[in-house]
């Protein structure tokens, strides 16, 4: 199946991406098929220097049959190439990590009340495993009956 997918390049923390169509057997940053444009995270989003795109050749691969990936998917539409695919549901994503810390913290003593309440819920449900528990006692009446079988057994064993 062909992807366009981003291929790593540049240096240690320093990223550099080509947008690339490939096989999706082959590696990240391994053999692919064409390159089709650039993208460097690391620049301004106003910056034309951040995304450079060979449009008519990423029709005609769209048009093959490659599917993009979620990010090229968002990059392509943000360029008017595809349709801009739905947004992800991240409601942390605007929050800074040290408020997300907080509200974890904060958050941690409210989620336990409604997970508390949830067991309260699925009670009736648990009341039916409940009625079979009986059903699961006659046989452990049965295992000490097969116990002494086996009993009986070995003494039979030693007469001969």
């Amino acid at each position: 199946m062909l992807k366009l997918r981003l291929s790593r390049g540049g240096s240690k923390k320093r990223p550099v991406y080509k947008v690339v169509v490939a096989d999706s057997r082959f590696p990240r940053d391994g053999r692919f098929i064409e390159k089709v444009g650039f993208f460097n995270p690391l620049l301004p989003k106003d910056k034309k220097e951040r995304v450079g795109l060979e449009a008519e050749r990423i029709k005609y691969w769209l048009g093959q049959g490659a599917k993009p990936t979620t990010r090229v998917a968002r990059i392509l539409g943000e360029n008017d190439l595809i349709p801009m695919p739905a947004a992800g549901n991240n409601p942390n994503k605007a929050v800074p990590k040290k408020e997300r810390n907080k509200k974890e913290e904060d958050g941690a003593e409210a989620p336990k009340a409604p997970a508390a309440e949830a067991p309260k819920e699925e009670a009736p449900k648990a009341e039916a495993p409940k009625e079979e528990a009986p059903k699961a006692e006659a046989p452990k009446e049965e295992a000490p009956k097969a116990e002494a079988a086996p009993a009986a057994e070995a003494p039979a064993e030693e007469k001969k």
